[in-house]
């Protein structure tokens, strides 16, 4: 194992101070100054993806239009099934990888743009390389697997002046569009708290106490990847439970909270909490909790009040919210004048009576055209794309910061700044990492 190098980490927080004001915020797509020429959008982009299967298959999809020239699984099975794929429906086999570092390297100037669709652990390193080489990067969600990687990934595509996006798919769909004109037209008033709920539990179990033979189409060590050894065991870590486990995972709160707490960042202009705390289940050296609450604290912003952010998930999702019956997930926002439930497809209004006849404010926020569509477009004319990694990376700290504080046990006065938590020092173990040598991040 080989720590971050302390002199790269200081001078990297040293420069930090403008993202974390937010000055880069929806300009990820053309740093100031950037000469990347623009293209015509009939060209199409030389894209290489990162992972193949599960909801990678669905990026591969979402990106199909383009040349996809290079694609990388460290699983056989999906490698050749994907190639098979994009060779019937393209006309032109792909090239192959199990390594996304031999690919970035050897395909050099031959792409334009990576997406990368593999478990946490990978989103970084995976992430620097191709930021690195110049390459545009959609990422799937969460950005990172830890706090630290989030800013330092967010900094490095500003400096690149690359066209970036966050795999929260859902933001591109209308309703999430409408809730943050209603709340930003002022329809419940000031929002002083939000509740965020997911009825899913990613956790529990212990490390499998024997190995099992590595199958003659996995690549072990290459899943592994920047995560500390261990056996390989069937059906404990790939291709789906790796969530579970804090070294490739994290859990529930890493896998939907940036769908889920999307809403309140977008329609608040949150950015960074002052103060985190959490409570679940004893904690877990190796898997993440069955349930988790986690308590933020946000400054006011410009004329918005301070606001109060809890997420639920697993078995401690609450009954009801703000007195009112809820489903299996969803966003509460309570305002001084009226509170506004949101999930994925539809939105309500309470009370009931005081919003009857309620005609919504006139539409600002134009229909997306698509997320990866809006991507694909960026890369082409750098126009914005709205989960660039400048949002989305502060988004992803904050849900990440949630689980540094279950695990510390404690609540954390955050210094966004400096990526601190100034009363706990030991939280410092938690917001960055190692890694094995040769998958290095900073």
């Amino acid at each position: 194992m080989t720590s971050q190098n302390s002199s790269s980490r200081r001078s990297f927080l040293q420069t930090t101070t403008s993202i974390s004001a937010g000055l880069l915020a929806s300009s990820l797509y053309a740093a100031p100054g950037s000469s990347r020429p623009t293209r015509s959008p009939l060209e199409k982009l030389n894209i290489a993806c990162i992972g193949t299967a599960n909801r990678a298959a669905e990026d591969v999809n979402g990106v199909i239009g383009e040349n996809i020239v290079a694609i990388v699984d460290v699983d056989s099975n999906y490698l050749d099934r994907a190639k098979a794929m994009l060779t019937e429906k393209k006309g032109v086999e792909p090239r192959c990888y199990a390594d996304y570092r031999e690919m970035i390297q050897a395909e050099g100037d031959k792409i334009d743009a990576v997406v990368i669709g593999t478990a946490d652990h990978h989103h970084a390193p995976a992430s620097i390389r191709a930021i690195r080489a110049g390459k545009h990067v959609y990422c799937e969600k969460p950005l990172t697997h830890t706090v630290f990687e989030a800013r330092y990934i967010a900094k490095a595509a500003a400096e690149k002046g690359l066209a970036t996006q966050l795999g929260t798919q859902i933001h591109a769909e209308n309703n999430y569009r409408r809730v943050v004109e209603i709340i930003k037209a002022g329809v419940i008033g000031d929002v002083t708290e939000v509740h965020v709920w997911v009825g899913k539990g990613w956790g529990g179990g212990e490390r499998p106490a024997k190995a099992d033979p590595v199958p003659a189409t996995l690549n072990w060590d290459l899943w592994l990847g920047p995560a500390p050894e261990r056996p390989y065991a069937n059906g404990a870590y790939h291709p789906a439970n790796w969530r579970r486990w804090w070294d490739f995972g994290q859990g529930t709160l890493g896998d939907m909270a940036c769908h889920y707490m999307d809403l309140p960042f977008w329609a608040l202009d949150l950015r960074h909490p002052t103060r985190c705390e959490a409570e679940g289940p004893k904690v877990h050296p190796e898997t993440c909790p069955l349930g988790l609450i986690v308590r933020y604290d946000f400054p006011s912003r410009g004329s918005m009040p301070p606001l109060k952010l809890t997420w639920y998930d697993g078995d401690l999702i609450p009954k009801k919210v703000a007195d009112q019956p809820v489903p299996a997930n969803g966003v509460m926002f309570v305002g001084k004048e009226g509170m506004l439930f949101a999930d994925y497809g539809k939105y309500k209004l309470f009370p009931a009576n005081k919003y009857a006849g309620f005609k919504p404010p006139a539409e600002t926020i134009p229909n997306s055209i698509g997320h990866h569509a809006e991507w694909i477009k960026a890369c082409k004319d750098g126009s914005p794309t709205t989960c660039n990694f400048d949002y989305s990376g502060a988004l992803t700290e904050t849900v990440l910061l949630g689980n540094v504080a279950y695990r510390l046990g404690k609540a954390l006065d955050w210094d966004a700044e400096t990526l601190t938590a100034t009363n706990a020092p030991e939280a410092a173990k938690l917001i960055n990492k190692e890694y094995r040598k040769g998958w290095e991040v900073a």
